[in-house]
C-alpha cells in the first residue's frame, strides 16, 4: 500500500484504471437495471413497486460504504500519515452523498404505495438522514480545512466518530420496532428470491465499479489542485 502512496505511482496506476471502472460500471449496471426493470416479473406483495429495489439497494449500501471509505481512509491517515490518505476521504465523500440521498428518494417513493406515506421517522430512515447531514458536514469541514489551510487532522477524527452511526443503520431494523422491513440480505442467506436477487448483486457490482471510478477521478483531481498550489507557493517564495 506504502508503495501507492508515491503520487506518481498512484497515478500511473489510476489513469488506466479509472475509465476501465467507469465504463465496465455504466455496462453491467446498464444491464442490471434493463434485467431488473422490464425482465424480472412483479413481485407477489408489492407489484411494479418491486423494481425500485435495484437503485435503492444499491444506493443504501453505498451511501454507507462511502462513509466506512472515509473512516478507512481517516485512520490510515491518522495512524500511519499515508500521503493520499486524506484526499481518498474527500474524493469518497461526494459521491457517497450523493448515493444517500438517492436512498432517501428512491426510499420516499417506494414507501408512499408501500406505506401510505412519503416519510415516516422510523429508524432506518432517520439514522440515513442523519448520514446525510453528516456527509455535509464532512464536506463543509474539508473544504474549509483545505481553503483556510488548518489541520487535515480535524476532519480525520470527525470521519472516525460519524462511523458511529454506520452500524446504527444496519441495526436499526433490529433494535427498534421498525415500518421499515427488517434485513433481506444475513450472513449465509437471504430472504430474496433468486429472480429479484441475482440482478439486485450485478447492480450492487455494476454501481460499486462506477464509484470507484469517480473516486479514483476526484482524487486525481485533487492531487492536481494540490500540486499546483505547491508549485504556486515555491513560486511566490522564489
Amino acid at each position: 500500500m506504502h508503495g501507492f502512496a508515491n503520487p506518481k505511482r498512484f497515478l500511473s496506476l489510476a489513469r488506466w484504471l479509472t475509465p476501465l471502472l467507469l465504463v465496465s460500471g455504466l455496462v453491467v449496471t446498464g444491464a442490471a437495471l434493463i434485467w431488473g426493470l422490464y425482465f424480472v416479473p412483479p413481485d407477489r406483495l408489492m407489484g411494479e413497486t418491486v423494481r425500485i429495489l435495484f437503485i435503492h439497494v444499491p444506493a443504501a449500501w453505498l451511501g454507507m460504504g462511502g462513509w466506512t471509505a472515509i473512516a478507512i481512509s481517516s485512520l490510515v491517515f491518522l495512524v500511519w500519515k499515508h500521503p493520499l490518505a486524506s484526499l481518498a476521504a474527500r474524493a469518497a465523500a461526494v459521491p457517497g452523498m450523493v448515493f444517500t440521498a438517492i436512498c432517501l428518494v428512491t426510499g420516499s417513493i417506494w414507501g408512499r404505495p408501500t406505506w401510505g406515506t412519503w416519510w415516516v421517522w422510523d429508524g432506518r430512515l432517520t439514522s440515513m438522514l442523519v448520514l446525510l447531514f453528516l456527509y455535509f458536514g464532512y464536506i463543509a469541514l474539508s473544504q474549509a480545512v483545505s481553503r483556510e489551510g488548518g489541520s487535515s487532522k480535524i476532519p480525520a477524527i470527525f470521519g472516525l466518530v460519524g462511523a458511529i452511526n454506520i452500524p446504527i443503520i444496519n441495526r436499526s431494523v433490529v433494535w427498534w420496532n421498525s415500518l421499515h422491513q427488517p434485513p433481506s440480505i444475513t450472513m449465509g442467506k437471504s430472504a430474496i428470491d433468486a429472480t429479484f436477487m441475482i440482478p439486485l448483486m450485478i447492480a450492487v457490482v455494476g454501481f460499486s465499479l462506477i464509484f470507484g471510478g469517480i473516486v479514483l477521478a476526484r482524487m486525481r483531481t485533487l492531487l492536481a489542485e494540490v500540486q499546483a498550489e505547491a508549485r504556486l507557493r515555491r513560486k511566490a517564495l522564489g
